[in-house]
């Protein structure tokens, strides 16, 4: 049995293993770089090592490093989680040299699957049913172009080191053919220094469908289910679900016992997950193979009652499969939802700051959430910017997915953008629901998906006033005994006059004036409430109200209504029901600057680095050229000219670390362009 195990991992995947570590009765070993000093990994595990700077390049994916704190700890095994140094066969080999025993496949597994074009031989060899293409050593531009004018457009061509949609190009006509292949092979040798392609068949409407195996050292194997993980954004997983839809028992165990015959083709050992096209016909095709742990694995965890992190450490550990295929059964339905810090509505940049409100749903046998973070933690720049992963569960898919409609209206986080609404509007999409679903869902129904819900900004509004009246109640003096004196009270009381209080709030840059009278307020209560009449709009609304935290109890002409409001200076978030609103209180009376921003659109829209600048100070430019290059979370951004003129100066330089919201460089407009 393992007794101590490292993880060479952070955020919620780091998180989960060391809750089954724990229950086993197996000490626990963090890694944590600059940025992770106080992450939540770091408080649960047993011990915590530092491991380097901020970067992972300079921390979570130095081998050497890992492999010395895991000597230094006495650690036993490592587990790698999933990203990072998982799918490393240098790795598993570091810790085989060190006698440490490597939660994961054997070596060769690992390299057999590192190349797709070398998978895609091994998985002819053992009979396991290959998209029509081509993966040959040959990779002149002419044989490539034969092999895709023999099978027939559209193709797809691929990098065989690719991952991650790099390297990958659609190509509908011949004519398109010579463009789209150097392209695929320019990224190709960017991202992975290595430009081999392989060309296959491009199936238009496929689901993507993968069956998770498990082998042991002992000559057995598994599969538990599958799951669907069809709903992506650029080759991204955003919505997976088990068991698939629409798959019968014959299918189901078509593709189980395909999935265990690649396991077996390269002697897998551990968690692995084979992952296959499922076309409209009912005939599926190999595509790759993770010789790891997926994100999505939760899933499948909920629908077979079986914790896969336990299986991974006791097979790790030499004991034999926890069940036999005949003992594993399905039951229900599970969706999970990868929560982001991220921007839809703007080709999904990633969002870094500070979680200033973190609120999930209330766990329970139907809802799971596997985190990395809690209220207060930064999304930083550094790392992938999930938040968390929600997962619920349910006796069918129907029942399953209201749940995780419900659950995704609960949460209530601000600081950072997040993709909750994104993802209600893409799982209350009929289509979705109806189980229409392929690879291209985003983009067929993107109209629907993308469309912003009307905020009910008249009730919203009226919360809003209600909340900023309360926060002002009038507060006894601790010096006068005599609690119903209005010299003893701290407020906007006044003699001979009734005070209306005008609120200016600003929602989608429009100003809307909001007057309050408070007509009651009852002191002897441990919570501010109060009775109101609110005018907004030239119409009337009886109110009242109570706080508790930061929760608001509304109720507008009789009308109640529970809402969560957030309060980071004078922006204002309010959840309800049906999504979130954000407001800014406008202060007239503070005297605010109203002088225009010098450096107008060219700030960092988030914390990253730069990465170059593309034109030279006094440089003439157009309208829409850009200017410089900033990467944060593996994603670039252009900062662009807006108008015509000329860069007179950048702030930053390239490989410079810059703020969020930080003016990048001073613009001066041509005077024709500006007037």
């Amino acid at each position: 049995m393992i007794k101590k195990l490292l993880i060479a991992n952070r955020g919620e995947i780091c998180c989960r293993i060391i809750n089954t570590a724990k229950r086993m009765g197996i000490q626990t070993v963090a890694l944590y770089s600059d940025a992770d000093s106080k992450a939540l990994h770091v408080k649960m595990a047993d011990e915590a090592i530092h491991i380097g700077p901020s970067p992972s390049n300079q921390s979570y994916l130095r081998i050497d490093k890992v492999i010395a704190a895991a000597i230094a700890t006495g650690a036993d095994a490592i587990h790698p989680g999933y990203g990072f140094l998982s799918e490393n066969a240098g790795f598993a080999k570091a810790c085989a040299d060190n006698n440490i025993i490597f939660v994961g496949p054997p070596i060769q597994a690992i390299e057999a699957m590192g190349s797709k074009s070398a998978a895609k031989h091994i998985m002819q060899q053992a009979n396991v049913p290959l998209v029509p293409g081509y993966h040959g050593a040959d990779q002149s531009a002419a044989l490539i172009k034969q092999h895709a004018d023999d099978m027939g457009y559209p193709v797809l061509l691929k990098a065989a080191a690719g991952g991650g949609g790099k390297g990958m190009r659609q190509v509908w006509s011949a004519d398109e053919f010579d463009d789209a292949l150097a392209a695929a092979k320019r990224e190709a040798m960017s991202s992975f220094n290595d430009d081999i392609m392989l060309v296959e068949k491009y199936l238009t409407q496929p689901r993507h469908v993968e069956v998770q195996v498990f082998c042991d050292h002992h000559g057995n194997g598994v599969h538990i289910f599958e799951r669907d993980c069809s709903v992506q954004r650029r080759h991204q997983k955003v919505i997976e679900e088990a068991p698939a839809f629409k798959m019968s028992s014959t299918l189901r165990a078509a593709m189980g016992d395909a999935a265990l015959k690649a396991a077996k083709a390269i002697d897998y050992v551990g968690a692995g997950t084979v992952e296959f096209l499922l076309d409209t016909d009912g005939k599926f095709y190999f595509m790759e193979m993770n010789t790891r742990l997926q994100v999505e694995h939760p899933v499948s965890e909920m629908i077979s009652g079986q914790d896969l992190v336990e299986w991974q450490l006791r097979i790790a550990a030499n004991e034999t499969l926890p069940k036999t295929q005949d003992e594993l059964c399905i039951n229900g339905h599970a969706f999970e939802a990868r929560i982001y810090a991220e921007d839809p509505d703007n080709e999904f940049l990633p969002a870094t700051g500070t979680l200033h409100l973190l609120e999930t749903p209330q766990e329970s046998a139907h809802v799971r959430i596997d985190s990395g973070v809690v209220q207060g933690d930064e999304v930083s720049v550094y790392y992938d910017p999930m938040i968390a992963k929600l997962i619920v569960w349910d006796t069918d898919r129907e029942r399953a997915l209201a749940r995780l409609s419900q659950s995704l209206g609960e949460y209530r986080i601000d600081g950072v953008t997040t993709n909750i609404p994104f993802l209600r509007r893409l799982i209350d999409t009929q289509a979705f629901k109806d189980e229409e679903i392929d690879t291209s869902f985003i983009e067929k129904h993107h109209e629907k998906i993308f469309q912003k819900n009307s905020v009910d900004s008249k009730n919203q509004l009226l919360n809003l006033a209600i909340y900023l009246s309360l926060s002002e109640q009038p507060i006894t003096s601790v010096n006068n005994q005599d609690s119903q004196s209005p010299w003893g009270l701290i407020c906007d009381w006044r003699a001979n006059d009734i005070y209306v209080n005008n609120y200016f709030i600003l929602l989608d840059n429009q100003e809307h004036e909001v007057k309050v009278q408070r007509i009651q307020v009852d002191n002897q209560t441990s919570t501010p409430h109060g009775t109101f009449m609110i005018d907004l709009h030239g119409q009337s609304y009886r109110c009242e109200g109570q706080i508790a935290g930061n929760r608001l109890l509304a109720t507008v002409n009789g009308h109640s209504e529970s809402v969560t409001i957030n309060q980071i200076e004078h922006e204002y978030a309010v959840f309800h029901s049906h999504g979130m609103a954000k407001f800014t209180h406008v202060q007239k009376d503070l005297g605010v600057n109203d002088d225009s921003d010098q450096h107008g659109a060219f700030v960092a829209p988030m914390n990253g680095t730069i990465v170059a600048l593309l034109v030279e100070p006094n440089q003439s430019v157009k309208k829409g050229q850009t200017l410089m290059i900033m990467e944060a979370m593996k994603m670039e951004h252009a900062i662009k000219a807006t108008q015509d003129g000329l860069v007179s100066e950048f702030f930053y330089q390239a490989g410079e670390l810059v703020d969020g919201g930080a003016a990048l460089l001073d613009f001066i407009a041509n005077e024709e362009t500006s007037s």
